[in-house]
């Protein structure tokens, strides 16, 4: 398998990280902003907008890449703004066709590549440091018997809202107060710590789980410290993950923001 790679980079510190791990691993990283999302001072080799797909793929295959991997945030982009080219329409209509919800679109889009020469892979999979490779706690705060029923019912709740592509994400204090939809899982947040404000005491837990038939390959469940500082604002306990799967932005950072917090982290098989 070459070990050249382009690293597909939207929003946040996260194409950082992946981008530094991979070349960790021995890949020859080759990166593409996407206008408007990706942070300048991670300096792309080169930068198209959405819908210019046409223009960064000729280029990859100009230099021998086949392999690509998406990291990064986009939100919520108008597809009235993107102006896909001739190349980028002919996925669009691929991904319209199959469009049930935003896992069945994340895998219309990777058969879409695929059938156009192009090995969409997992970042995580190359590179497992960006992740909680071990299951278990990982921080110096143990979960109470209490917080183990939270636990429960939370990984519950989230394989059943994941299951119907709803969302991935739950907060559960003995009931469930809060799921992730549409706004995403930092407005779900924020909703939580509005409504816990006067609270003295923290208890519950915040899961963010990955979903049945979720795509890991584009649409890969993320924390990172802001994560921890708003589960600490919310008053609950802690946070449970996968193990393995879900992306940990700046790992040393964040287990000590959650020490420092109290907060525990659990990852789960």
């Amino acid at each position: 398998m070459s070990k050249k790679i382009a690293l597909v980079a939207g929003a946040l510190d996260l194409p950082f990280f992946t981008r530094d791990a991979l070349r960790r691993a021995g890949w020859d990283v080759f990166v593409v902003g996407l206008k408007n999302f990706y942070d300048p001072q991670l300096k792309p080799d080169m930068v198209v907008r959405l819908g210019g797909g046409g223009r960064a793929v000729r280029e990859l295959r100009r230099r021998g890449i086949n392999t690509l991997t998406f990291v990064g945030a986009l939100g919520h982009p108008n597809l009235r703004d993107i102006r896909p080219d001739l190349w980028s329409l002919g996925i669009f209509i691929s991904i319209l066709k199959h469009q049930q919800g935003y896992d069945s679109m994340a895998v219309a889009f990777t058969a879409a590549l695929a059938r156009r020469g192009l090995n969409v892979v997992a970042a995580q999979d190359l590179a497992p440091e960006l992740t909680f490779e071990t299951p278990g706690v990982q921080t110096k705060t143990q979960p109470t018997k209490t917080d183990q029923v939270d636990i429960k019912r939370a990984i519950e709740v989230s394989h059943t809202i994941g299951a119907a592509d709803i969302g991935a994400s739950v907060v559960v204090d003995r009931q469930v107060i809060a799921v992730e939809a549409a706004e995403g899982t930092a407005r779900m947040l924020d909703r939580v710590v509005d409504m816990r404000q006067k609270m003295t005491r923290s208890h519950g837990v915040f899961a963010k789980m990955t979903k049945p038939g979720q795509d890991l390959r584009i649409d890969i469940p993320a924390i990172g410290v802001d994560t921890v500082r708003a589960v600490a604002a919310a008053h609950l306990r802690g946070i449970v993950v996968n193990a393995k799967t879900c992306f940990v932005v700046d790992k040393p950072a964040v287990i000590k923001a959650a020490n420092d917090a109290k907060i525990f982290i659990v990852a789960v098989e």
